[in-house]
């Protein structure tokens, strides 16, 4: 019995292998390597120990500052937004025949197979100050009187790289969310409303409960995703107008690839890191609670 449990045991493993190999080999190992290199002044000219230098040059590096408070700006903003936008269409198409389910899903799911760069060309069009449509409906409409640039004004550039955000992040939730409201009991909910709860009432006392792990998940992937908002920002605005829509990983990627200086990028994605992990933990906190 034990030389079968110690096959099985051995077939196991090995089934993992690669999957283990694949982890260590692009994870853990690129992380170690990001935590070695963020105590050194890292550049194309210069390998030396620097210590905790690295670190207080981020305390006082007013970009980095800034970078810091778009990116959780942009984080508090758009994942709420996604979350409860995607389970209130999700909760109107998901009741829908199967036919018309099935084509919403793939409307709302088309911009995250298009790919950013399509994407980002679309809205850059759109945005344009001069020939752009998004100043024509509005100045059309009377909402405006004179063309905006929206993504030179500070005002607005991080408005509308959230608003890009949202329309691409949208389509992953709505889908798992139908999903978890097809699969919820639905004789419990019946048998709610024949006692005489109402719509809300079954939603936040049985529907709410047995979507929590689909929320949670979407909760932590949104929350990722947000913090590494890169691709929009190098594409659009490379973090001007003056820094108004610089992000964590655009400072990274600038100071690490552009100006060479590996270590003081490394130190930005330990940091970045660190502050991804708290967020991540303070949801699965909130989560587990309100399951309690």
């Amino acid at each position: 019995m034990k030389a079968i449990k110690r096959r099985e045991n051995i077939a196991g493993y090995l089934f993992m292998l690669p999957s283990l190999l694949f982890f260590f080999g692009f994870v853990i190992f690129p992380m170690g390597m990001c935590l070695f290199n963020s105590f050194f002044n890292y550049t194309m000219t210069d390998f030396s120990f620097a210590g905790l230098a690295n670190y207080q040059e981020l305390i006082a590096d007013p970009i980095f500052h800034k970078a810091l408070v778009n990116t959780v700006i942009i984080v508090v903003v758009s994942v709420p937004v996604t979350c409860i936008f995607s389970l209130w269409v999700a909760s109107i198409i998901y009741k829908m025949h199967d036919r018309y389910t099935s084509l919403f899903r793939c409307i709302f799911y088309l911009p995250v197979v298009t790919g950013s760069v399509a994407v980002t060309v679309v809205w850059k069009w759109m945005f344009n100050p001069y020939t752009g449509v998004l100043n024509y409906v509005f100045k059309s409409l009377g909402i405006i009187t004179k063309n905006i640039n929206w993504l030179g004004d500070p005002n607005y550039a991080l408005g509308c790289i959230i608003l890009i955000l949202l329309t691409t992040s949208v389509g992953q939730p709505i889908v798992l969310y139908v999903s978890a409201l097809s699969n919820v009991d639905h004789s419990l909910v019946e048998a709610a409303e024949v006692d005489g709860a109402t719509n809300l009432q079954c939603f936040w006392k049985i529907k709410w409960p047995q979507i929590m792990p689909t929320t949670l998940y979407i909760l932590v992937i949104t929350t990722i995703n947000s913090f590494q908002c890169f691709a929009l920002i190098q594409l659009l605005t490379s973090g001007g107008p003056n820094n108004a829509t610089q992000t964590i990983m655009y400072y990274i990627y600038y100071e690490a690839f552009k100006l060479n200086r590996y270590g003081y990028g490394s130190a930005m994605g330990i940091v970045l890191a660190a502050i991804i992990a708290i967020f991540s933990a303070m949801q699965f906190r909130l989560a587990k609670s309100d399951n309690g």
